[in-house]
């Protein structure tokens, strides 16, 4: 039998992708599970992009090959959505690229600009994408350690000389997973100076602009003087819509970026299905009178899950954006240990911290993705089993 790739070999253990069989083996043993894993909520996608799905899957063009050009009505709505929500404007044809979501987009950037001795850099604890698209390109990772200290941001000029000088990708994401930071414009304006001083392309993930709170407004990362210059962003549908599974997404920036990008997933993909992209549409037509009150509804959870957790002796702060609550451990318990025992002793699912890289050791992730009431005895079963650990 072949031997298997050394890049292959590298990647770590996928944690969220473990879940799904253990969580079905505790359903079969009768257990109530509550699951506060992934990032991925129970509500429904806007009305208008459901009814746009079943309409399009009915017209016999719309299960075609998209190619990379895809439907040419999601690039320009994907554009519109810019220019109304960030005040930037985009060429749809040449500085946008649908994607099968920012996951895919995001991992397979990497195969466009690294390679052995090239040098990404992560922040960790972050999205495994980020790593996984770099180990696959057989670059090195330099991970970063986010932590309160540097209020989850990464500091670049932490960055060590030799590191710099052979880093071609800065990953961030903010608002950000799992920390639910949030990054000032005037960090981002010295992160893009920085990059431009050192030929540094950024990779800025904007998953969860959308998903914010208590009046705080996420940028985009081209409202940064000089962004287009050194800057590719990336945009989901699935936190803002509740399309986690419909897989679409697109990524925005200069041509010179936006490119490669097309060029390496010409090879992978033949396009995301375009009745997805025309209930894309109709998602982004649905966003100022359905947004609104969708972002009300994880408030009331977020809200929940503060107060709940807090009245179990956890730590929490309150975050201004994202689904999650990062919630720091005491000092001794390991959250891989807390993962399981919560999980296989009271049947709640949440994330470990150093599931996401080691600089997440000591904290947990909880997605606000189900009702109050459910949070709620979520956090009564963390606190027993908190209880027991200490």
């Amino acid at each position: 039998m072949p031997r298997l790739s050394a890049r292959y070999a590298s990647l770590p253990v996928y944690m969220l992708a473990t879940i799904p069989q253990k969580k079905r083996d505790l359903i079969a043993r009768g257990v109530d599970v509550i699951d506060l894993g992934a990032g991925d909520a129970d509500l429904a996608p806007p009305p208008k992009a459901v009814a746009a799905l079943a309409e399009a899957a009915r017209d016999p063009a719309m299960s075609r090959y998209g190619f990379g050009l895809g439907l040419p009505a999601f690039r320009e709505a994907a554009v519109a959505w810019m220019e109304r929500r960030f005040g930037q404007r985009f060429d749809p044809l040449a500085e946008i690229v649908p994607l099968i979501g920012s996951k895919e987009g995001i991992a397979h950037l990497a195969l466009a600009y690294l390679e052995p001795g090239d040098v990404a850099i992560i922040p960790d604890p972050g999205y495994l994408s980020y790593l996984g698209g770099t180990l696959l390109s057989n670059a090195t990772p330099y991970m970063y350690p986010i932590t309160p200290r540097t209020n989850f941001l990464v500091d670049v000029d932490e960055i060590p000389a030799d590191v710099r000088a052979r880093a071609k990708l800065l990953y961030l994401n903010y608002p950000n997973n799992p920390t639910a930071a949030v990054a000032p414009r005037d960090y981002l304006k010295k992160v893009v100076d920085w990059c431009a001083a050192h030929d540094i392309l950024l990779l800025y993930d904007n998953a969860y602009s959308e998903m914010t709170f208590d009046g705080y407004v996420a940028p985009s990362i081209f409202e940064i003087d000089g962004a287009r210059e050194v800057a590719i962003e990336f945009h989901s549908l699935s936190k803002t819509y509740n399309m986690t599974g419909w897989r679409l997404g697109w990524a925005a920036g200069a041509a010179k970026f936006i490119t490669p990008l097309a060029k390496v997933k010409s090879f992978l993909d033949t396009g995301q299905f375009m009745a997805s992209q025309r209930a894309g549409i109709a998602a982004f037509e649905s966003h100022s009178d359905w947004l609104p009150g969708n972002l009300a509804i994880f408030k009331a959870r977020r809200d929940a899950a503060v107060a709940a957790f807090r009245a179990e002796g956890f730590n929490v702060a309150v975050p201004k954006a994202s689904m999650y609550l990062w919630v720091p451990l005491p000092a001794g318990i390991g959250s891989v240990e807390f993962h399981e025992r919560l999980m296989q002793d009271e049947g709640v699912i949440a994330l470990a911290g150093k599931a996401l890289g080691d600089g997440g050791e000591g904290f947990f992730r909880v997605s606000f993705i189900t009702s109050p009431e459910r949070l709620a005895e979520a956090a009564k079963r963390a606190g027993r089993v908190l209880r027991k650990m200490v």
